[in-house]
């Protein structure tokens, strides 16, 4: 291991609902710490469900009070009965608080570039003028340019990325997705994006010599965090009780936000067809996918991540609201042939998700695609926090790309 001591690394994550930014901070928490001794990494984080997850020494998180996303777009607060603009007002009080506090030396934004409903600006304008390197993690693709450059404006991002960032690092490759096409950014903005590519993703040691499931061989169904989900497992077990064909079982993650009720309906019906089990949650995915065959998902970030990383042939059904950012993963992957995806916005017909079941052993694998070429954002990432506190690391990779 290499040393950074001293170091403080803050990332901040908004998300109440969805696992997909708070398992991207923590993969790269992770990585800081694997690669460094001497620097520890703190993750603020609006989700409920943050404490089921492990972490490792020196790496810890703040959890602030949650917020909710409704159906219309408004948001409302989780767990406390209170007005909104209260739990932002604590949101953002605890968000400077802990800052003034952990001193970090590298500020690490995920996705929301002035946080939700611009609760991170103050700490952000703190922190610069204490001279902490400020960075915005973005996906490889954040939504239609249209809807984004709309929803850029109304926020006023433009000025925050071109006076208060020092670095805007995309995850991913710019041959597969510029997560700005279609934003009219001044030069200065363009010239801080670097692309790390994506993040590799490993099968942690099991803690426990009991397998998650019994079922062998079988499909895994993941629909992440599961609020959004519910078409998808509906369309897979329509499929199997349509067709008992179907070569494989499959193992069903419903995701811990997904409304009991539903889940006791998904139940009832797998529990019939007798080759399907249903888990609600594990907070190591990454075990159920390694010993699966294949596995169908939405098409988000991390899920595609896991996918290229764990080398395993995909269904990908993305969702398309409220973001349509996972439909055009799923066509740009399908169109470079890392994994077959089906459109959402058709009839969803239980014949189109058997032929795609039974089809599935024939796609390519994603490392027969260059997928492990893919796949070196962590690395660089790790490079890219040395350079930046100021300790430069003794194995300096070249980035991937950089404009």
């Amino acid at each position: 291991m290499e040393r950074l001591d001293n170091a403080r690394i803050l990332i901040y994550s908004h998300d109440s609902f969805g696992l997909g930014h708070l398992r991207r901070c923590r993969a790269i928490a992770h990585a800081i710490v694997d690669r460094y001794k001497g620097v520890s990494v703190l993750i603020l984080s609006g989700s409920p469900i943050i404490g089921s997850f492990d972490f490792l020494p020196r790496v810890d998180f703040v959890r602030i009070p949650g917020v909710v996303k409704l159906t219309n777009g408004e948001y409302q607060s989780l767990g406390l009965h209170i007005d909104l603009d209260q739990t932002m007002a604590i949101r953002a009080a605890i968000i400077r608080q802990t800052a003034e506090s952990f001193r970090p030396h590298l500020f690490l934004v995920d996705k929301e570039p002035l946080g939700l409903k611009g609760e991170v600006l103050p700490t952000l304008k703190m922190l610069k003028a204490q001279g902490t390197t400020l960075v915005l993690g973005l996906r490889d693709i954040m939504d239609d340019p249209r809807l984004l450059l709309r929803e850029w404006k109304r926020k006023k991002v433009l000025p925050a990325l071109e006076r208060l960032y020092d670095d805007i690092w995309v995850y991913g490759l710019a041959e597969f997705a510029d997560p700005l096409h279609g934003v009219a950014c001044p030069a200065e903005v363009r010239s801080k994006m670097i692309y790390t590519g994506y993040l590799r993703r490993s099968v942690p040691p099991m803690k426990t010599a009991e397998p998650p499931v019994t079922r062998d061989p079988y499909v895994l169904v993941t629909v992440g965090g599961g609020d959004d989900g519910m078409a998808v497992l509906d369309w897979v077990l329509s499929a199997y009780e349509q067709d008992s064909g179907i070569p494989l079982g499959a193992v069903i993650v419903t995701g811990p936000f997904m409304a009991p009720e539903q889940q006791r309906r998904f139940r009832v019906r797998a529990e019939r067809l007798q080759r399907i089990e249903v888990l609600t949650f594990d907070a190591h995915l990454e075990y159920l996918m390694a010993r699966a065959v294949g596995v169908v998902a939405m098409a988000g970030y991390n899920t595609f991540c896991e996918i290229l990383s764990l080398d395993k042939r995909a269904i990908l059904v993305p969702r398309v609201r409220p973001r349509r950012e996972q439909v055009m993963r799923a066509r740009r992957a399908a169109a470079l042939d890392l994994a077959h995806a089906l459109d959402p916005e058709q009839p969803q017909d239980p014949a189109i998700m058997i032929a795609a079941l039974q089809n599935l052993h024939r796609q390519p694998a994603p490392s027969e695609r260059g997928a492990a070429d893919m796949l070196n954002g962590l690395d660089v990432i790790t490079d890219l926090v040395a350079e930046r506190v100021g300790r430069p690391s003794r194995r300096i990779r070249a980035v991937a790309s950089q404009r």
